[in-house]
């Protein structure tokens, strides 16, 4: 039997795999997953995705499995804490950006009922994209008009570690664009996801 076409982005580990094959591209509606995701996302400027994959259980652990309601209490005892983890991302700016964003977060929960409803207000609109999408094609998408509004949202609202490529690679990852290669074995499943989707 042939292995699945994935996307060229895939490394090929057991990992990545996993990682592209059930969770990446899928619309996740869920406000602790998407704390999650747009935390790590901050974590992951400057390094590669690889990296905070394999180190994401323990950022899980540190950060009590990204509960927004537990972040928002930590203070300077904590910081501490995850800056003596060596299975994190040691770095005080991306650390104490995840606290300060929580209190944020919260705010948005009141505001717009969920963080979900929140951020699919930004989905993407690919209508003026070109229609098929080749690795050269989605090596050329690195944000989107979208993304840069939710960026600049976010940070009037005073988020950090937020700009707009990391907004893209936030959103592509959890589902507001499908961005799967054309020829990639996951691209109708998760088109399919997107179709049925009850927007929040």
């Amino acid at each position: 039997m042939n292995p699945p076409k994935r996307c060229f982005w895939v490394d090929g580990s057991d990992l990545y795999n996993a990682y592209h094959d059930h969770e990446w591209g899928r619309p996740v509606t869920d406000d602790t997953r998407l704390f999650e995701k747009i935390s790590l996302e901050g974590f992951q400027a400057g390094l590669s995705w690889i990296t905070i994959l394999r180190k994401r259980d323990n950022f899980r652990d540190g950060f009590d499995g990204f509960d927004v309601n537990k972040v928002v209490r930590y203070t300077d005892q904590d910081v501490e804490r995850l800056l003596g983890d060596a299975g994190i991302v040691r770095h005080r700016g991306k650390i104490e950006a995840v606290i300060h964003n929580a209190s944020l977060a919260l705010e948005l929960q009141r505001e717009f009922g969920s963080l979900a409803r929140y951020f699919w207000q930004f989905e993407v609109d690919t209508g003026k994209r070109p229609r098929k999408l080749t690795p050269d094609v989605l090596r050329s998408f690195t944000t989107a008009p979208e993304a840069v509004a939710l960026s600049k949202d976010l940070k009037r609202r005073g988020w950090k570690f937020v700009g707009p490529t990391t907004m893209y690679a936030f959103m592509q990852a959890m589902g507001l664009v499908n961005d799967h290669q054309d020829d990639c074995s996951a691209r109708a499943e998760v088109e399919g996801l997107r179709k049925v989707l009850q927007r929040p």
